[in-house]
């Protein structure tokens, strides 16, 4: 029986939480079950974005990866699972320049960005607006 190689990772951005498999194979990256391809414009780019770096550093991708996200909205899963899949090849690979790269190019691609919607304030109506005063 063959031994299954897997490497499970894991970021986070806001409330979104996502995970990341990885497993030998032929490039395939799918994101809740769906090719990165076919998402949309933008959300596909900042998903290329670690894939390219390093597809320039190590040629042809010999794994696959296997993101699901949780929580938050739709923008955060996608950078929650961008850090997961930049991880995931970096533990993968063991490969301290895509790591170097990952971190010259931008350091949230490893590192996730913690902050978070400030909490509104007793009696007003958002966090920072307060209330209206007439001195009349």
């Amino acid at each position: 029986m063959e031994t299954l190689n897997r490497i499970i990772t894991s970021g986070k951005r806001k409330r979104a939480v996502a995970r990341a498999i990885t497993t030998a194979g032929n490039g395939k990256i799918t994101i809740n079950g769906k090719p990165y391809e076919t998402l949309q414009f933008f959300d596909r780019l900042k998903i290329e974005e670690p894939i390219r770096i390093a597809k320039g550093i190590l040629g042809e991708l010999k794994f696959n990866i296997v993101a699901t996200a949780r929580g938050g909205g739709e923008k955060g899963q996608i950078e929650a699972a961008r850090v997961a899949i930049s991880r995931a090849i970096i533990a993968f690979t063991g490969n301290k320049d895509v790591e170097k790269a990952f971190l010259d190019y931008d350091r949230n691609l490893l590192v996730a960005d913690v902050r978070r919607k400030e909490a509104y304030k007793p009696g007003d109506s958002k966090a920072r607006r307060k209330r209206q005063t007439s001195y009349r």
